[in-house]
């Protein structure tokens, strides 16, 4: 079994920083990509961040130059530095793994910025 779990989120002011971190742990075969989503109250989730295998990243156009996805493969975590957060960022914020075995998701953790 194959667990993901995100930590990092919390109440910050707008303009300010969060970073996220989302630790695999379990039976893993090989992680391809890990991401970071969101979702907002009464909104479908989004997509944030995505990092490949290879470390190729790719960024939703409202947080390019504000985020970062990195990943360390040693420890199967994958972080998400926030700078210059907005309220809009609000969510709850889920990391998910690719792996062999499957697609995985953590129980996700709260972002929220005030104004």
């Amino acid at each position: 079994q194959v667990q993901l779990v995100e930590s990092g989120g919390g109440l910050v002011q707008a303009g300010g920083s969060l970073r996220l971190s989302c630790a695999a742990s379990g039976i893993i075969f090989g992680i391809n990509n890990m991401g970071w989503y969101r979702q907002a109250p009464g909104m479908q989730r989004e997509w944030v961040a995505i990092i490949t295998g290879g470390g190729t990243t790719y960024y939703e156009d409202s947080v390019k130059g504000r985020f970062t996805i990195s990943r360390d493969n040693a420890k199967n975590t994958v972080f998400l530095q926030m700078n210059s957060l907005r309220p809009e960022d609000t969510a709850v914020y889920f990391c998910k793994a690719t792996m062999s075995g499957g697609v995985y998701w953590g129980q996700g953790t709260q972002v929220t910025v005030s104004s």
